[in-house]
């Protein structure tokens, strides 16, 4: 029979090993491809229903194999060091410390104080900003007292009015355009926004993400605009009853220091989304406008694929279980690393 010091040891033992499985988790580090653009971007993939873990991991292997940029990709983990989507622990935020960029698709997050510190550092410097669809409420933080509370996406504070998605982004939550799962977008470039950086090379753009509501401000630089579909298609017929809508946009906000930060905000970026190459460039050409690098936009860049790419529909708690972030390490492995979804209908794995 074990003594209680046994057990006591096999206690701490167990607890030392998940919390060294969580923290070794993150990060998931793509380097920079020859020629380096000598950049660092922090990519964050932490969202409840669209997939960001798998559009996250994607984006970052394009960006560093085709681009020369470094990135640094982080997930939420649970406490067995596995991908969880929207899960409030982002182990390895640290590493916005030197970042020179930020790519957030991120929904309904408490990050705990030791985590968004590095997050708050990092617009207190104006850093970039590059976010997508959820992102507009990334925070929802249940505790008032939290020091980071004023990044709720409904927070009525006049210091941080609707937290960071209108601070940052410049939308808080507002609501859906159209039925989402049953009604696809089609986004159009306004044609004296043709020849913005963002926009070159980008045509032909059809999401599976549905509408979102926008409330454009004045400062916004809108470059498109979201059309609801009556289907899934993309040939389906716009719905009569929902005029276009704004979908991307830029703008800029100010750091603690005084120094304003780039920002371009898409309402999409689901992970069937970026199987559209115009949506896809229009994202790699913003991480590039969000560098102050519009200069070295290139309208016939490569954004293919690096590894097989084949993303699960969005929904609410569908992801792929049981992945760990090493899993997506080099760019050969599959994304994601295997699909264990169930189906509405049927409720079997696909």
């Amino acid at each position: 029979m074990k003594s209680p010091k046994h057990y006591k040891f096999a206690l701490c033992l167990t607890v030392f090993l998940c919390a060294a499985s969580t923290l070794l988790a993150n990060p998931l580090i793509y380097p920079a491809a020859k020629p380096s653009k000598g950049k660092k971007i922090v990519l964050i993939g932490d969202d409840h229903e669209y997939r960001s873990e798998e559009t996250i991991p994607a984006l970052a292997r394009i960006l560093s194999r085709h681009h020369g940029f470094d990135c640094t990709v982080l997930f939420g983990i649970d406490d067995k060091g596995e991908i969880e989507a929207g899960k409030s622990n982002i182990p390895g935020m640290e590493a916005l410390g030197d970042a020179d960029g930020l790519v957030i698709f991120a929904r309904f997050l408490a990050l705990p104080p030791a985590q968004m510190k590095h997050l708050q550092a990092y617009l207190n410097r104006g850093g970039p900003v590059v976010g997508l669809r959820t992102s507009t409420h990334a925070f929802n933080y249940k505790d008032k007292n939290d020091p980071y509370y004023k990044h709720h996406f409904r927070y009525d504070g006049d210091d941080y009015k609707a937290g960071f998605g209108h601070q940052v982004l410049g939308q808080s939550w507002v609501g859906h355009y159209g039925k989402n799962h049953q009604q696809s977008t089609r986004i159009t470039i306004i044609p004296d926004k043709a020849q913005h950086p963002i926009l070159r090379g980008v045509k032909d753009i059809h999401v599976q993400a549905g509408g979102y509501n926008a409330e454009a401000a004045d400062d916004w630089n809108i470059l498109t605009m979201a059309q609801p579909l009556m289907t899934m298609e993309v040939d389906g017929k716009p719905d009569e009853s929902k005029p276009p809508m704004a979908s991307e946009w830029t703008r800029e906000y100010t750091g603690e220091n005084g120094k304003k930060g780039r920002v371009f905000t898409s309402l999409y970026g689901a992970s069937e989304d970026i199987l559209n190459p115009g949506y896809r460039r229009m994202l790699v050409n913003a991480v590039y406008w969000s560098l102050d690098l519009e200069e070295q936009i290139k309208a016939d860049s490569s954004i293919a694929f690096v590894g097989p790419y084949k993303p699960n529909t969005f929904s609410g708690k569908g992801y792929a279980k049981g992945i760990k972030p090493s899993a997506y390490e080099g760019f050969e492995s599959p994304i994601p690393a295997h699909n264990n979804v169930a189906t509405k209908k049927t409720g079997k794995k696909k």
